[in-house]
This record gives C-alpha cells, sequence and structure tokens, in this order.
C-alpha cells in the first residue's frame, strides 16, 4: 500500500467517522436504545484513532524510512472489520435484519489492529537511528 493511499484512508476514515459521529449524535440519538449508540459512538472513536494512526504512520515510514506496509493493512483491515461491524450490529434493530453473525467479526478487527499496533512496535524496534 503507498503512503499516498495510506494517508488518502486514514482522511477517509477520519472523515467517515465525524461524519458518522454526527448522524450518530443528531439522527440515531432518537432512534436508538442508549446501549446501542453507545456501542455505536466506540466504533466511531476507534475509527477516528485508527484514522489519526495510519496518518502518523505513514508520516513516519516516509520521514524515517520505517517499513510499515503489513502493519498498515492490517490496520485497514482491522478498522474496517472492528468499526463497521459495531455499526451494522448498532443498527440492527433499527434495519429489521438479524446480524448476530458479526457479534465474532468485531473482536476480530480488534485483535487484528492489536496485531498491527505490535508489528509497527516491532519496526520501530528494528529502526537503526
Amino acid at each position: 500500500m503507498s503512503i499516498k493511499k495510506v494517508l488518502i484512508t486514514g482522511v477517509v476514515f477520519i472523515f467517515l467517522a465525524i461524519l458518522l459521529g454526527a448522524f450518530g449524535a443528531h439522527t440515531l440519538k432518537s432512534k436508538l436504545e442508549p446501549s446501542a449508540l453507545a456501542s455505536f459512538e466506540v466504533g466511531v472513536r476507534f475509527q477516528m484513532f485508527q484514522g489519526i494512526g495510519l496518518l502518523c504512520l505513514a508520516i513516519i515510514q516516509k520521514v524515517f524510512e520505517i517499513e510499515f506496509k503489513r502493519t498498515l493493512m492490517l490496520q485497514v483491515i482491522g478498522t474496517i472489520l472492528f468499526s463497521f461491524s459495531i455499526y451494522l450490529l448498532s443498527l440492527k434493530d433499527l434495519i429489521g435484519i438479524k446480524l448476530a453473525f458479526l457479534g465474532p467479526v468485531t473482536p476480530l478487527g480488534g485483535s487484528i489492529m492489536l496485531i498491527a499496533w505490535l508489528l509497527a512496535i516491532k519496526a520501530i524496534w528494528k529502526w537503526k537511528a
């Protein structure tokens, strides 16, 4: 994944987090149970963090020439699995679709994000400063 694509992905994640956060606060607040809205907000928050993290890793990769190829790809995959499964699970009653099969997807996405951050630590640790 090129640095340009990573930067664009990070910015898109941030943009969508702001958009979905506003959607949750203004539109979903009256339509969802408080626990579902809280879950939705967790997805937004983690997506925002991951977007910022992608931007940081891309800049670090460019400036310090540390290779984060696998890390960046796993960050994107993990964020999509984690946040978007939470969004869908939070909205399941509103959209009237049974989505219980997505339950295991959320922790899988979170685990992938954690593995990606461990790979980032490993890459930085091996970096010859």
